[in-house]
């Protein structure tokens, strides 16, 4: 049993691929209407032709009047329940050589895309009898990582921002919770693979050991173990879990 509630409705941003896609389509098994959203029509149209959604919406959270507008359209078919605030992105750079761009950059993607898809569903479900937020954070936001402090300072704020909203909605039915996964198998991990490979002439396998070797398991995780923890998190079960973020990440936190 999913533990969810009769046909919730679910919107993913950035449920095109990965990850996002990983948690769409783990929303639609447990018995949920899933829109997802992101910046390519393409990857989103992909993802309803395979089940993991049944409806899509184009936007890039990073912009709040696009947003709001893609987000009000699939309010208007039927109200948000489950918000899963997936989209971000990640740049490697020594601190030295992150300048202000680089900081706004993920600040806008990974934190203020998060805030805007909040704000765009908060009114509407703050009321009703339940609802879910989770934002899908990262363990760079309960620790740090060298070479991505821009990253690592978006994903902190989305931990803090998750654990404040947590308590102003502790007196309604709506729970705010972050999962933080470690190096999960995706293709934003694969990027920094081949960064790696670019940069130290190591091979794939040589890569991946160097990004594995942070999990005690001695692993990448897979999406499909992060969509098992927000599927939970979305459960009626999880109704006393707020303000968490839980690491998806084999010990490592």
């Amino acid at each position: 049993m999913s533990g969810l509630p009769h046909s919730p409705t679910a919107l993913v941003t950035g449920g095109g691929r990965g990850i996002g896609r990983a948690i769409a389509a783990a929303l639609v098994g447990a018995g949920a209407t899933v829109t997802v959203l992101g910046r390519n029509a393409a990857s989103l149209e992909e993802a309803i032709k395979a089940g993991a959604a049944h409806h899509a919406a184009v936007a890039d959270v990073s912009d709040e009047a696009a947003l709001r507008a893609a987000i009000a359209a699939a309010h208007a078919r039927k109200p948000i329940d489950i918000l899963i605030a997936n989209a971000g992105s990640a740049e490697s750079a020594p601190f030295a050589k992150s300048d202000s761009a680089l900081f706004a950059r993920m600040m806008d993607v990974n934190f203020m895309g998060v805030v805007h898809a909040v704000s765009a569903v908060l009114p509407g479900m703050k009321d009703r009898p339940y609802g879910r937020i989770v934002a899908i954070a990262s363990t760079a936001g309960l620790k740090g990582y060298a070479y991505v402090s821009a990253y690592t300072a978006a994903k902190h704020a989305v931990v803090g921002l998750v654990r404040s909203l947590a308590l102003e909605m502790a007196a309604s039915n709506v729970t705010v919770n972050a999962v933080c996964p470690g190096f999960t198998d995706t293709d934003l991990v694969a990027g920094s693979i081949d960064n790696i490979m670019r940069k130290t002439g190591r091979t794939r396998e040589q890569a991946i050991a160097e990004l594995a070797k942070h999990n005690p398991q001695g692993r990448l995780i897979t999406p499909q173990e992060v969509a098992n923890a927000v599927l939970w998190l979305c459960s009626e079960h999880a109704g006393a879990i707020t303000g968490q973020a839980i690491a998806v990440a084999g010990g490592e936190i």
